[in-house]
């Protein structure tokens, strides 16, 4: 990757954990997901990481809600990169993480994030055993969606090297480096460089931080010829003072402005399937 790359702008609109009262702006009915989609879109971003929610704000896995959140978003913005998550860390049964995987076309996820390894959240731990692991990367492969994968340490990574070599896990590979969350790697640009030395060789990464660290980490990543995670779920402020929330719209563009300024346009959506090798 060089600085006359494009850039690849991965939106992490909703989460499991902002609530309306945290911010108002977080997205949570179908309606408001796709609406900020393509605000979003309209801006410059190719990929959007989907959660989804109920009516009362609630984090839900259930299939018919991601349904409903992908219709919105197609009959909108046909052409972007749908990836769902995986995550467990309000349930851990396979049947509800892997729900999501069984959409089907025209509403089939191009992506789905795969977390390599268990963590600690400032209030909480997310386990991912290495069953659970593997169950949803082979669940994925039966399915042709591409993983997200989701490193939050180093270990993660040296951990997807293992499932390279047994291949459990595919070329082509799309990593999200993520840094500054309390109990794991911590945001500083000497971390990212290094997860970024001990990726797999021809591997497509995109990076974030968690709370006040996320646009110093997305500027890093920039500059250094990375792809970019931003959004809600990882930030509800635009500062580091927690005085201006933050809306999906105005992290895209913030980071679109930063990256023309170094010469990078982001990528559209085919672009963006290109770089990372999805098949459509």
């Amino acid at each position: 990757m060089n600085l006359n790359d494009k850039l690849i702008i991965n939106v992490a609109l909703t989460g499991m954990i902002p609530m309306k009262g945290d911010n108002p702006a977080v997205p949570i009915s179908p309606d408001e997901i796709a609406d900020d989609v393509k605000r979003c879109y309209d801006l410059g971003a190719s990929i959007f990481h989907i959660h989804a929610r109920d009516p009362d704000g609630t984090p839900t896995y259930r299939i018919e809600v991601f349904r409903e959140i992908a219709e919105r978003i197609k009959s909108r913005v046909p052409d972007i990169i749908f990836c769902v998550t995986t995550s467990g860390r309000l349930y851990n049964e396979f049947e509800k993480r892997s729900q999501v995987l069984d959409l089907t076309d025209p509403m089939k996820p191009e992506m789905a994030s795969l977390t390599l390894g268990s963590m600690n959240f400032p209030k909480q731990a997310s386990v991912n055993a290495p069953e659970m692991i593997q169950s949803l990367a082979k669940r994925m492969n039966e399915r042709g969606i591409q993983p997200e994968l989701e490193a939050f340490d180093m270990g993660m990574i040296d951990y997807s090297k293992y499932l390279i070599e047994k291949e459990i896990v595919k070329a082509p590979y799309y990593y999200n480096l993520l840094l500054g969350s309390l109990g794991t790697i911590q945001a500083t640009p000497l971390n990212l460089a290094l997860m970024v030395n001990v990726l797999p060789e021809g591997s497509t990464w995109a990076a974030t931080g968690i709370g006040k660290s996320q646009f110093p980490i997305n500027a890093s990543a920039i500059t250094m010829g990375g792809h970019v995670r931003v959004g809600l779920e990882d930030s509800i402020f635009m500062d580091a003072d927690k005085k201006d929330p933050a809306t999906n719209p105005r992290l895209v563009e913030r980071l679109v402005q930063l990256a023309r300024a170094v010469g990078r346009e982001p990528t559209t959506p085919e672009e963006s399937q290109e770089i990372i090798g999805i098949q459509k």
